[in-house]
């Protein structure tokens, strides 16, 4: 009978961490394979059981895969010992990785594949002659060696590839630990560099060392606590694994992978900028003399530097910086080292040139983005802006957003580079990106403490006091826009007012609208979409028009349209769907808002915005929707559910209770990453025609439905929804009357209201 492999108690003993646990695994698994192999072979000569890859670097996590080959000199029994032995691993569930050569075949193949080339370059040997194990990994050394000027620019391109595939590790919120950027893989590479003769500087080396463990007990821990394979640091895991490795919390714990990663992506840069230098070199390649293109900046054909007799101040790098993004080029770690060990502090006000400087710099836009991380990790940018430093692997800890609060910064001055053409003051545009959420690195209210530290980053820039008031308001109405045009009904002259009235001028208006897009690209992929971007082009327009000079009464009204005024008299029913918008004109009666909800939402649908209006003693509903999954809208079916619902032929609550029951608990998110609570505002307020009832909940299956019956059975008229999707959250507007066609205002009545809304808004398995 085989021998079995048990880990469990290795998984159980929490003493166990990052490398540690790596080589004790390693170790269980070699002797488990050592018996598997006395077992099934006895004559061992010209036989070798190797370990390969992570194996073979005795870093096996919880649920890494075995990579495994066995080697022979022309064994003719060789299949048959094979089987033997790559069975029983099977049958223990372990997923194998396996091969079986000679050893001429092997480094045949590693003279073509970079994979298997690689792969030797950390054979470890398991069983049988050791001898074997040891030829092959010298002659695999030497191989690698020789074909080094063939090997490495294809090893360098495979890292960049792979940087452009998954992204960074030090910026992202569920960053992939193995193959993004500044990830372990990262290491590797550099080691197999090293294997050709390529060496990294002593310092450079224990700094990769020390960050290869944190990264490598995260891996571990991820793997234990999501119990199966992955490398990707998700969310909710996050909690559990910060706790296994005694973080204070989850922030600590991404603070932690966001240093480690950063040390990794920029050794790994310089080092592989070195290693193709070198390259060129050795082709006989030569490099363009270094011309000054600014004073004692040196640009040659790939790299910045500093001159020996430039004056090693913030000027000198704002220049260098400048120069580097303009060119794509990197900056000598040389230089970088001189300017970080002696650079003076610019005067305060800063001259002119470098506020300039400064504002170019942004300007480059992605260019920008690698530049302003080189001065960070080197303590230059915080020299240039100290309030900085406490957004520096600043985590946002839900759905929402993608990066952290200082990548999300120079992301969207990024995108807003590419905007400055819509505004009066590209400047201001480009440093109000920058700054916008620089609050978010200290507690309180990021818009409120940023307000009170943004004054003193621009006055130190030199900002005329006109400029620092225009940079304030940037921050303090930097959501403005897209909560409003999300959230309110911008047929509602009380909502131009509200707006123009913060807005104060169309210049105003101008950078707002730039920067409400700049920031939404940057936020993340479910933040910024054609239909939002609709609504902040159209209210911008319209409060614009208002602060030109325009009448409120001069602003055309989207709904009704007069195209839809002559549906409603012509008194014929109809439902129709095209794109993305649901349009619906049936006899006026109780509950055609909701059941037309409770029918979008059987189909997958998500509401964005919803309108009705009764004239003729006929209603008119019109729904932008959107597909919770992506890909098509089946508008005929979607159609034929409506008509169903609205007719009393379709068992909507039962279908949605099925619905929820098959998804729900597939898709739920943990209450940790939740923006919001189930709450319910009341404003009389922000509209004179309507009032305004504000919900935020967690959002589940059939949510929109279960509140617009719960408005319908207190017998309020809905005249516009708006509906905002905050990761798992979601935010929804209602413009309401009474029964009498008023707003509501008795007291009693809007506290019935909220405590009919908050029990609607509840789970459904606990509030249904």
């Amino acid at each position: 009978m085989a021998p079995t492999l048990s880990r469990d108690d290795l998984l159980a003993d929490r003493s166990l961490v990052g490398v540690a646990f790596c080589r004790a695994l390693s170790e269980r698994v070699d002797d488990w394979l050592r018996s598997l192999f006395a077992e099934v072979v006895t004559d061992v000569a010209g036989l070798a059981l190797v370990a390969t890859g992570g194996f073979g670097r005795s870093e096996l996590s919880p649920f890494s895969d075995l990579d495994l080959l066995l080697v022979h000199e022309g064994r003719p029994d060789i299949a048959d010992i094979a089987e033997q032995l790559w069975y029983p691993i099977w049958d223990e569930g372990v997923k194998l990785g396996h091969a079986v050569r000679t050893p001429r075949e092997a480094l045949d193949l590693a003279a073509e594949d970079l994979e298997t080339a690689t792969g030797l370059l950390s054979i470890r040997h398991l069983a049988g002659d050791r001898s074997v194990t040891t030829d092959l990994a010298r002659d695999a050394t030497t191989q690698w060696r020789s074909k080094s000027r063939h090997w490495l620019p294809v090893l360098a391109d495979t890292v960049d590839e792979r940087h452009r595939t998954h992204d960074e590790v030090a910026f992202l919120l569920e960053p992939d630990l193995k193959q993004g950027r500044g990830g372990l893989r990262d290491v590797h590479a550099l080691r197999w560099a090293q294997s050709a003769d390529e060496p990294l500087p002593p310092a450079d080396v224990a700094t990769l060392a020390d960050a290869y463990e944190v990264l490598l007990a995260t891996r571990v821990e991820l793997h234990r606590a999501a119990g199966r394979s992955g490398d990707r640091l998700l969310l909710e895991l996050q909690d559990e694994v910060a706790a296994a490795l005694g973080h204070g919390d989850a922030d600590e714990l991404m603070a932690a992978v966001s240093g480690a990663a950063r040390s990794v992506a920029w050794i790994s840069d310089e080092a592989w900028f070195r290693i193709r230098r070198s390259l060129r070199r050795r082709w006989g390649i030569r490099r363009r003399r270094p011309q000054e293109v600014l004073p004692h900046i040196l640009l040659t054909d790939d790299a910045v530097a500093v001159a020996p007799d430039a004056p090693l101040d913030l000027l000198t790098t704002l220049r260098v910086a400048v120069v580097a993004a303009r060119n794509g080029a990197q900056i000598e770690r040389a230089s970088l080292e001189r300017l970080a060990a002696g650079a003076e502090p610019l005067p305060t006000p800063w001259p002119q040139e470098a506020r300039e400087l400064f504002v170019d710099l942004l300007a480059c836009g992605d260019a920008a983005i690698p530049v302003i991380e080189t001065l960070d990790q080197t303590g230059l940018f915080v020299a240039l802006i100290p309030e900085w430093e406490p957004c520096r692997s600043k985590v946002q800890r839900n759905v929402y957003h993608r990066f952290t609060v200082d990548r999300h910064l120079c992301e969207t001055a990024a995108q807003a580079a590419r905007l400055v053409d819509r505004v009066e003051r590209p400047d201001l545009l480009l440093l109000g990106a920058l700054l916008h959420d620089i609050g978010k690195g200290v507690a309180g209210d990021h818009t409120e403490v940023g307000m009170t530290m943004v004054p003193t980053i621009a006055r130190r820039m030199g900002l005329p006091p006109t400029d620092v008031d225009q940079l304030v308001a940037l921050v303090q109405h930097h959501l403005l826009l897209p909560d409003v045009a999300t959230r309110r009904d911008l047929d509602d002259d009380d909502t131009i007012r509200s707006v123009a009235a913060a807005a104060l001028t169309v210049e105003r208006t101008q950078l707002l609208a730039a920067l409400t897009e700049a920031d939404s690209i940057a936020t993340g992929p479910s933040a910024w979409s054609a239909w939002k971007a609709g609504l902040v082009r159209d209210l911008a327009a319209r409060v614009s028009h208002v602060l030109g000079g325009g009448a409120l009464g001069e602003l055309e009204r989207e709904f009704p349209t007069e195209q839809q005024r002559a549906l409603l008299r012509a008194g014929e029913r109809s439902i129709t769907g095209r794109g993305q918008v649901l349009t619906v004109v049936v006899p006026d009666r109780t509950g055609v808002f909701n059941r037309i909800a409770g029918a979008l939402s059987l189909n997958g649908l998500d509401v964005l915005d919803a309108s009705t209006h009764s004239e003729y003693s006929m209603a008119l509903a019109v729904f932008q929707v959107e597909s919770a999954f992506g890909g098509d809208i089946r508008w005929p079916k979607v159609c034929a559910d409506v008509d169903r619902a609205l007719t009393g032929r379709l068992a909507i609550e039962a279908r949605l209770a099925d619905r929820i029951r098959t998804y729900s608990a597939r898709h739920q998110t943990p209450a940790s990453l939740r923006i919001v609570e189930p709450t319910v505002l009341v404003d009389n307020e922000l509209s004179s025609s309507a009032t305004v009832l504000e919900v935020r909940a967690p959002n589940s299956v059939g949510l929109l439905y279960r509140i617009t019956r719960t408005l319908t059975q207190l017998d309020l008229d809905i005249l516009r929804s708006k509906v905002q999707t905050l990761g798992p959250d979601v935010v929804d507007s209602f413009y309401v009357l009474d029964s009498e066609g008023n707003k509501i205002t008795d007291p009693e009545h809007v506290a019935e209201i909220e405590r009919a809304l908050v029990y609607a808004m509840a789970p459904p398995e606990v509030g249904h």
